[in-house]
């Protein structure tokens, strides 16, 4: 993941309260844990729009030149969380440039977030038709999969996105939560196989170890501060600590946990990491799980 070096922001703890049925009855906390300061936008890329769009206006560039820039700028508009801004970017990158695989992976992310899965798989069928040795694609198409309730062809795009970096706890993760969909004792077995190519050293093990069950959620949550130097690192390491939370709490149907570790991954504003961006998706999907069980019992 990507590190930038911040000065440490003052760590608060943070109590989310469950939702009551009436404003009589005492707030319950569902999780009380570590929290930061929300991630501000980052200056640097703002001023980056700036001179692109600066430059966009010249009417002396090539089409592939306007091409680049609007991806470019896209980029760095899905980096700040604008979506829609991007969105608009890329489009205008495709059609000056329909040949650039890497602005059809971010479409295909965005349709995922959309929930327009077959879609999404197209986008991200034409990234690996113009490169097909574009390891994120598979990463980013098993994801929209795994979404699309699409589990085995799932496992398979991760299992190929692993096979680029078999010591990437990461790519052990997903593959596990597709294959957990599956079988979640056959996903342990190989989940425990993968671990032996890992290294230990690197905090995101503890994740590995958090879904082997050798490591407890309170040991796991007692760890995350741990070789932290700055802001930027804590909030990125508690947006991917608090998504893998909730996913594992969604399997064991806490919803309502699971809904807060969702809640506290956004509240990182960690706009480009995966787990920030899925996030997102994940709690419009429990939201609209439980609004069709409460119109059913009306």
């Amino acid at each position: 993941m990507q590190f930038k070096h911040i000065l440490l922001g003052t760590l608060l703890g943070l109590s989310l309260m469950a939702c009551q049925s009436t404003p009589k009855k005492t707030e319950t906390p569902i999780v009380n844990v570590a929290f930061t300061t929300p991630l501000e936008s980052d200056v640097r890329s703002e001023i980056a729009i700036a001179r692109y769009s600066e430059l966009l206006y010249r009417a002396n560039l090539t089409n592939e030149q306007k091409a680049q820039l609007y991806y470019d700028r896209g980029v760095l508009f899905d980096s700040l969380g604008m979506q829609t801004l991007a969105w608009i970017d890329f489009n205008r990158t495709i059609k000056l440039k329909p040949d650039l695989p890497e602005v059809y992976n971010f479409l295909g992310i965005h349709l995922t977030l959309k929930q327009q899965y077959t879609k999404a798989y197209e986008m991200f069928d034409s990234v690996l038709d113009l490169k097909p040795e574009h390891e994120y694609a598979y990463l980013n198409r098993g994801i929209a999969l795994y979404y699309g309730d699409r589990a085995q062809l799932a496992q398979s795009d991760f299992k190929k996105f692993l096979d680029y970096a078999p010591d990437d706890a990461y790519r052990v993760v997903w593959l596990y939560l597709a294959e957990q969909a599956i079988s979640k004792p056959d996903a342990v077995k190989h989940l425990k196989q993968h671990a032996q190519k890992l290294n230990s050293d690197n905090w995101a093990y503890q994740l590995v170890s958090l879904y082997s069950g050798d490591l407890s959620e309170k040991d796991f949550l007692a760890g995350l501060d741990k070789n932290i130097d700055n802001h930027q690192q804590y909030a990125e390491r508690l947006c991917e600590a608090y998504f893998y939370l909730a996913k594992q709490h969604q399997y064991d149907g806490n919803n309502a946990r699971a809904l807060e570790y969702f809640k506290l991954a956004l509240a990182t504003n960690v706009h480009e990491f995966v787990e920030y961006k899925y996030a997102r998706l994940e709690l419009q999907v429990l939201q609209n799980q439980a609004l069709e069980v409460t119109q059913a019992v009306q």
